[in-house]
């Protein structure tokens, strides 16, 4: 079959009416509206509440097959209106062999494609569906006739919509042990809906909420939730009306009591990706029955990339109250870390090389914590300055600072002198200020700082972050090698943002933090005009923005997507940015990514944060010889 949407992305939705209890034609031409705007909208997938067609609390009217009749007549006239763009779930009653069932109507380009009963069926306190329902379980036939056609009935229908494949319970459904979506997501499900009736008492919605979240968690499937409420009898109950669209725990789309469509934006590709990369997904299924496919036609009236809850910085939260806590929580566990190495190898000494920049400052933080934690003497922390040719005032003022405010041990090493003793030695020009006039002064940093820890009984804290590694971005066998690298499982956005959070939480030393935040990410090996880096040893103006290559890596490694969806989701999130810049700078990354494993696949260890890492030893295998071709960009 074609597949229509090249990037897997998809428009689904819910529809809340205001249902008028028995009143089919009501409850129908609210529907057949909504269904036109979710068409006009180019929704893909659209589902009704528990019953929509004649009101879950319609109680004993069900027994009445005049009202049955009504809503078959009702399911015929809706759809006229469902063409091969969408499909449609409407909750309705069912009659079928002296059986009455609790349905999901599924609708596809004007015909009946299936018909879904709920399984369990609520009878203690308020709810009695015993007295009117037959369950799924209880029927003894798989097929149906509807308007002449015979009609695939049952739990156990998967229907594949382009990449999307769907798959249907009924409220209670969901809220047992055993929840027939645990089954259809086995069997290939990636979009569950459920047509619910929930009614609200206190504390209910937050249960809810968390019971929709965590099953499209541990399904790893989007979760399209629509629950009948407005209108609804309030004899004895009042009902929630509550609409959720939730992708793999995260909150796409809700609303509550609000009449018309419910729209959310969900990335099928991602889905499919991280389920392959799961080993819940990887083995036969064993289950009781085996699961009828429904292979659709599917019309989309577009195909272009839409962009879901993807935002500029994907490692770090949008809320600022999130935002401090993910900090805080990264922090924790890379103190937690450390604390663990020295205490395994009974060492109570640690160096690190000072640079008065970013990366170097957290590591500096991090072991500083540690050792107030473990009651070791933060004298034990020597921290070196080692200023060479390209050392700007700035940051040898903030390296100084920050270690006098701590008051650790500090040292400095003039590299200077030994750099070009070095370089005489290799016959290099001093004044040729190429590659191996950089790398020396950076392998000899390193060198003072493993043979310092030698003769102090030290282990040497390495600073580089995830980003730098991703990049190849750092000297092989300089600032590439230590013998514990704290920050290794950070990203630069991410390091900026912890520091941040620290400035905020420590007076003493906020003023120089903040100035360390806002200086310029520089190796500073170049020499310097009047004591200020030159823009040309800029990082950024080197390989580009971070914020844009921590973007990259994250859709590449976390979601697996294509370098062509990577620059299409990135010209969406970074609307501000000119679109060539944007690809001039994911050129570069992976043009570096890909040339850089050699160096990843022997890098040190160092704790993983967060949900991908670089480690060879861990989370990425990759050749150090691979071919960039399979990331080519022809198509774009």
């Amino acid at each position: 079959m074609e597949i229509k949407s090249k990037f897997g992305t998809y428009k689904v939705a819910t529809g809340n009416i205001y249902t008028k209890v028995g009143d089919v034609n009501h409850n129908k031409e609210e529907i057949i509206k909504l269904i036109k705007e979710a068409i006009s909208k180019n929704v893909s997938v659209l589902t009704f509440g528990e019953l929509t067609l004649i009101g879950y609390t319609s109680q004993d009217l069900l027994f009445f097959n005049e009202l049955n009749i009504k809503e078959e007549a009702a399911i015929k006239e809706i759809l006229e209106y469902v063409d091969d763009s969408i499909l449609v779930s409407v909750g309705a009653s069912f009659r079928f062999k002296n059986q009455l069932f609790n349905t999901s109507f599924l609708l596809f380009n004007h015909k009946v494609i299936g018909i879904i009963p709920k399984t369990f069926l609520p009878s203690n306190n308020e709810f009695y569906e015993n007295r009117w329902f037959s369950s799924a379980k209880d029927a003894s036939f798989d097929k149906v006739i509807f308007d002449n056609y015979e009609v695939p009935f049952g739990s156990d229908i998967l229907v594949h919509f382009d990449k999307m494949i769907v798959g249907v319970e009924l409220c209670e459904d969901l809220w047992v042990i055993d929840s027939p979506s645990n089954h259809l997501a086995l069997n290939g499900a990636n979009v569950i809906l459920n047509l619910s009736a929930s009614n609200d008492i206190v504390g209910k919605s937050k249960y809810r909420n968390n019971l929709v979240k965590m099953q499209s968690a541990k399904l790893l499937c989007a979760y399209v939730y629509s629950s009948s409420g407005m209108g609804e009898s309030s004899q004895d109950l009042v009902y929630s009306g509550e609409q959720l669209i939730y992708n793999e725990g995260s909150l796409i789309a809700s609303s509550k009591d609000e009449k018309g469509l419910l729209i959310g934006l969900i990335d099928i590709e991602k889905n499919i990706n991280d389920r392959i990369n799961s080993s819940q997904f990887k083995y036969k299924i064993n289950d009781d029955k085996e699961y009828r496919d429904i292979y659709l036609n599917v019309s989309l009236k577009e195909d272009e990339l839409l962009i879901s809850n993807y935002n500029r910085t994907p490692f770090i939260p949008n809320n600022e109250s999130n935002k401090n806590e993910r900090c805080n929580e990264v922090f924790e566990l890379l103190k937690k870390a450390l604390k663990t190495r020295l205490l395994n190898i009974n060492c109570k000494k640690v160096v690190i090389g000072i640079s008065g920049g970013l990366d170097s400052s957290l590591t500096l933080l991090v072991a500083y914590e540690a050792f107030k934690d473990l009651n070791y003497n933060k004298k034990d922390i020597i921290a070196v300055t080692l200023p060479g040719f390209g050392s700007s005032k700035r940051t040898k003022n903030n390296g100084g600072e920050l270690i006098k405010k701590l008051g650790v041990n500090g040292k400095t090493i003039d590299i200077k002198k030994m750099s070009s003793l070095h370089l005489k030695e290799l016959d290099h020009d001093l004044n040729t200020f190429d590659v191996t006039y950089e790398n020396a002064q950076a392998r000899i940093r390193t060198l003072n700082l493993m043979d310092l820890a030698n003769k102090e009984g030290a282990i040497v804290l390495g600073t580089g972050d995830m980003s730098e590694a991703a990049l190849g971005f750092c000297t092989y066998n300089a600032d590439h090698m230590s013998m514990y690298n704290v920050n290794i499982g950070v990203p630069k956005t991410l390091v900026k943002e912890i520091v941040r959070y620290y400035s905020l939480n420590h007076e003493e030393v906020k003023k120089v933090l903040q100035d360390i935040i806002n200086t310029p990410y520089s190796p500073e090996l170049l020499p310097i005009s009047k004591g200020e880096v030159n823009n040309s040893q800029v990082t950024e103006n080197i390989v580009g923005s971070y914020t844009l290559h921590d973007y990259f890596l994250y859709h590449l490694l976390r979601n697996k997507f294509s370098k062509e969806k990577i620059y299409r989701l990135a010209c969406l999130s970074f609307n501000d940015l000119d679109p060539l810049y944007i690809k001039k700078i994911l050129d570069i990354f992976f043009k570096r990514f890909i040339s850089s494993q050699f160096k990843r696949s022997c890098t040190p260890d160092g704790v993983k944060v967060g949900s991908i890492a670089l480690s060879p030893r861990g989370d990425l295998r990759l050749a150090s010889d691979l071919s960039s071709s399979i990331f080519n960009d022809e198509n774009r």
